[in-house]
């Protein structure tokens, strides 16, 4: 029996008839393939991953398992289309908590046409992408069994302001209940999730070392979702915590060159969580929690900077990538 993955926060869902990925019961995640190149390149970059010995076996488990494609009837009626079968990395979670963080000031491989680049950038820059190098495309956060999930809708996700975004990454490991607009967020399980040998930082961490040598692939439009059981952590268990890279229809080759855009937004993500680990309660933001959830909830309405002159229109790179990427050296 396939049905609706329960806990999707970002990308096509399979509801009111649209075409969008499905679970089993057994841990399998069934996501169309596109019916363009992004779909043959998706297929082209698991099947590549799986047979590629140049991938450490510790990198690996940053990825999906990858079980092949498959013909299943499609979430729209439409008939049999094919899926990539992956692993359902939210099966057998209650309650997860989950972000998912598209990582790079650049979004869109050197091959797209200038329709897909002016249709990305627009997105860029109504984002944080490229004053960080990264932004937030969904996420839900569990409060309690009464309240249930905080869940932002995903157009105003995507268009955080920078001071937005940090209040969120504060508030994903929060223990207050968050139903208060104006309650501050704790960070009272930063150490929990974020902290520790097998916490997410340490894991963004590992997965930095990784893209520091590696120049295998570049990853466009790529993210990293963060998950973890918050119940788990308020009962001071084991809240397994993990990231696990995730869309890969805009892989390229390496060619030798490391990969900087998403080198650049993964430290700049790195360094925003090790900050709140290092001073959970010193970092004032400079939007209230209640102005926050208020552009959270306006899904038509975020805030946007003036990043005119932070992006080379030509060609997207964010001139201050160097300095996101130096920006990590005290925590690596």
């Amino acid at each position: 029996m396939l049905k609706v993955p329960p806990h999707q926060v970002a990308g096509h869902e399979a509801v009111d008839g649209k075409l969008g990925p499905l679970v089993d019961e057994s841990g399998r995640f069934y996501k169309p393939l596109q019916d363009d190149e992004r779909g043959s390149n998706e297929v082209a970059f698991y099947s590549s991953l799986s047979t590629n010995s140049g991938i450490p076996e510790h990198i690996r488990r940053f990825f999906p398992t990858f079980y092949g494609t498959q013909l299943i009837e499609a979430s729209d009626g439409s008939g049999l289309k094919p899926h990539l079968v992956l692993e359902d990395l939210a099966r057998g979670q209650v309650n997860p908590s989950i972000m998912d963080v598209k990582i790079g000031s650049r979004t869109w491989a050197p091959e797209a046409s200038q329709k897909y680049v002016e249709k990305c950038l627009k997105k860029d820059r109504e984002s944080s992408s490229l004053p960080l190098g990264f932004r937030i495309s969904g996420l839900q956060i569990f409060r309690n069994k009464e309240l249930g999930f905080w869940k932002p809708g995903k157009k105003a996700a995507q268009k955080l302001s920078t001071e937005e975004v940090k209040l969120v990454l504060r508030r994903f490991v929060s223990s207050n209940t968050l139903n208060d607009l104006d309650l501050e967020p704790d960070c009272g399980l930063a150490s929990t999730v974020y902290g520790g040998s097998a916490g997410i930082l340490s894991q963004l961490l590992e997965l930095k070392a990784w893209f520091e040598d590696q120049t295998i692939y570049h990853f466009y439009a790529c993210s990293i979702l963060l998950v973890f059981e918050k119940e788990l952590a308020l009962e001071g268990r084991n809240p397994n915590a993990q990231i696990k890279l995730i869309d890969f229809a805009h892989v390229n080759e390496g060619r030798g060159v490391i990969d900087h855009n998403f080198l650049g937004g993964l430290c700049s993500l790195i360094k925003f969580v090790s900050e709140i680990l290092t001073a959970p309660n010193e970092y004032k933001t400079e939007v209230s929690a209640k102005d926050g959830q208020k552009n959270l909830i306006n899904t038509d309405n975020g805030v946007v900077a003036d990043q005119e002159n932070l992006i080379n229109s030509g060609n997207g790179v964010v001139a201050d990538q160097k300095n996101l990427t130096n920006a990590v050296n005290g925590v690596s």
